[in-house]
């Protein structure tokens, strides 16, 4: 217990070392040096970041849950849909993102919609970040309390405040460089521990042949096109297309992906970049992937068995613990723990810049200036890790914060992003209608995770997630040429720094 507390510090310290170093390269601290690095960051290094904040521990965690327990959201979904999103970022959003020299995901909407609209659309992005940080803190709590023998709230609070005070150093090369060095501790790790943990449930072929043979149903990589099996009904294949659509483009509309698009020092390397990071992602899904099989054929004694029947979520830590030598499993504690704060440092460096470029700074007061957005920053740091601390005690699952917070941003954010990019007759009437009728469509649905209770009945083989962000798609091109003449569509144009007494303020 000591040599592995003593671990996590020295890992802890390695990544404050790390951002320290890195930050000397903010040159001037300007917002562009904090927030995209300049537009200096070099392409290899920009897409193992990228990769590096997609492989989170809701990625390694959720994985190997969903493919444990008898679900029909098979194992490969998640990794699987979020790197065709990084791959569909890059082929269709990031040149034209970088080439526009946006600061963040919310600058076109500002371009737009105005800068009070653009606001508004800053909040589900940034509550998607909060949901994101929850289910991270849930992911590395899972392992401390396994590994560590800490009781999961204990955990969650003692790496909430650590992962803080790690973020807190705060700017786009800090994250990006620690991103790296977590990732190569994510490789290691996997890579030593899944030779043990495929030997303690037999070897690969055995532990894959049980799997198959008493669940069938999630051994794919779709589901059927009919209702051939009893798991997968004809609700369950709506309701599998539905989640895989969103995790697609719900992938998409994340300021935390955006941030490497735009801090890339060219359109095409940020498109290569994006491409490269979707391909990496999909190869990491692979070994969580696996130990969710050798998971479900390992020879657990009854009080493990137990436990994983509560908390699914702990089985890739639990064959960490029990499955491994201890000295490998400290590697496997390493892996999560890198992966956690790597995406951690993203979510709310994501989150700080929102807040103080397009909220404060643009909307509310635009003389500000560089040390107080600093400031700015390191508050919304505090009060996004104490929200996603009350959240990820009350929430377990950590494939359900997964997946929750990617249906945010698709239904509400992926049909304002594609109109604010693409279409010249988008106006801000169209905006509002659309934005207000997905979240009425979807939220009507009700929400588990919130306690909300639905209103509208939809139907076990109603896709409402896609129905939702459809809806939007439609409504916004429509109702905007329809208003035209009440409200001129704006052009797309690039952002610039707000001036004292500019005749736009306010807007």
């Amino acid at each position: 217990m000591t040599f592995a507390l003593a671990t996590v510090v020295a890992m802890y310290g390695a990544f404050m070392a790390v951002g320290w170093l890195a930050s000397r390269k903010v040159r001037h601290g300007t917002a562009a040096d904090l927030i995209v690095a300049g537009r200096q960051m070099p392409f290899w290094i920009a897409a193992l970041t990228m990769t590096a904040t997609w492989v989170d521990g809701g990625y390694l965690l959720g994985t190997t849950e969903a493919v444990y327990k008898d679900s029909t959201q098979l194992g490969l979904q998640g990794g699987l849909c979020f790197g065709i999103s990084l791959i569909l970022g890059g082929a269709f959003f990031a040149d034209r993102m970088r080439r526009f020299g946006f600061t963040t995901l919310i600058d076109p909407f500002e371009a737009r919609f105005g800068r009070r609209w653009a606001a508004v659309l800053a909040l589900p992005a940034m509550a998607a970040e909060l949901f994101w940080s929850a289910e991270l803190l849930v992911a590395i709590g899972s392992t401390f309390g396994v590994l560590l023998g800490m009781d999961l709230a204990r955990a969650i609070l003692l790496s909430a405040i650590v992962t803080t005070a790690y973020t807190a150093l705060g700017g786009m090369w800090s994250v990006a460089y620690t991103d790296v060095f977590q990732l190569a501790l994510v490789a290691l790790g996997l890579s030593a521990a899944l030779p043990y943990v495929l030997d303690g449930a037999g070897g690969l072929s055995p532990a894959w042949h049980a799997y198959v043979a008493t669940r069938p149903h999630s051994a794919g990589v779709i589901p059927p096109l009919a209702a051939t099996a009893p798991a997968w009904t004809p609700a369950a294949i709506v309701g599998w297309w539905d989640v895989t659509l969103m995790l697609m483009c719900g992938g998409i509309p994340w300021n935390c992906y955006f941030q490497r698009v735009l801090s890339c020092r060219t359109p095409a390397d940020a498109r290569r970049q994006s491409v490269l990071a979707g391909v990496m992602t999909i190869l990491f899904t692979v070994p969580p992937l696996l130990m969710g099989v050798a998971a479900f054929s390992y020879p657990w004694p009854a009080d493990v068995v137990a436990q994983l029947s509560v908390s699914p979520a702990d089985a890739m830590p639990l064959l960490f613990a029990r499955a491994v030598p201890p000295v490998i499993g400290l590697f496997g504690l390493a892996a999560i723990v890198g992966a956690v704060t790597s995406s951690f440092s993203s979510s709310i460096l994501s989150a700080g810049a929102m807040l103080s470029w397009n909220v404060v700074r643009r909307l509310v007061w635009p003389t500000l200036s560089v040390r107080w957005m600093a400031h700015l920053i390191r508050a919304a740091i505090l009060i996004l890790a104490v929200l996603a601390t009350v959240m990820a005690l009350r929430v377990r699952s950590v494939q359900a914060l997964w997946f929750f917070t990617s249906d945010l941003v698709f239904v509400l954010l992926f049909p304002q992003l594609l109109a604010a990019l693409f279409d010249a007759k988008a106006n801000r009437i169209g905006s509002i209608a659309a934005f207000s009728t997905s979240a009425f469509l979807r939220f009507g649905a009700g929400e588990p995770l919130l306690g909300l209770p639905g209103f509208l009945h939809y139907g076990d083989q109603v896709p409402f997630r896609t129905l939702a962000a459809v809806a939007g798609l439609v409504l916004l091109p429509l109702v905007s040429r329809l208003t035209a003449p009440l409200d001129t569509p704006r052009p797309l144009r690039p952002m610039v720094p707000l001036q004292a007494g500019d005749a736009e303020a306010g807007r």
